[in-house]
């Protein structure tokens, strides 16, 4: 077998739906919050936490605690490498999509 085809290259780690949700939303800003993240991508407290986890044992995130108001707050961004990555990540979804059929020997290309 032969692991050319695009699907190889994308990366496990951000593949995933809630994490992919994740690292856009992310990209799009220069950090959020915890309850903004969480409200934006429609999940719940304690799966956000544990795809937060997921991308942060990456080191595609980081994650800062401190305080709003006299209120305590979580940010989360993208760290220089969590950016690379999902650019790299759109990349080779873009050429999955792009990609034309190949042609297999029993399929006539003119039919």
């Amino acid at each position: 077998m032969n692991d050319t085809h695009p699907r190889f290259a994308l990366d496990d780690t951000i593949h995933a739906p809630v994490r992919l949700s994740i690292m856009a939303a992310l990209a799009a800003v220069d950090r959020a919050d915890f309850t903004f993240l969480r409200d934006s991508i429609e999940v719940s407290d304690s799966l956000l936490s544990k795809h937060m986890t997921h991308l942060d044992n990456a080191g595609y995130v980081t994650t800062t605690k401190g305080y709003h108001h006299k209120r305590p707050r979580t940010w989360f961004a993208l760290t220089p490498a969590g950016r690379e990555a999902f650019t790299r990540y759109r990349e080779v979804l873009r050429q999955l999509v792009d990609r034309p059929p190949i042609p297999t020997p029993d399929r006539d290309p003119e039919a």
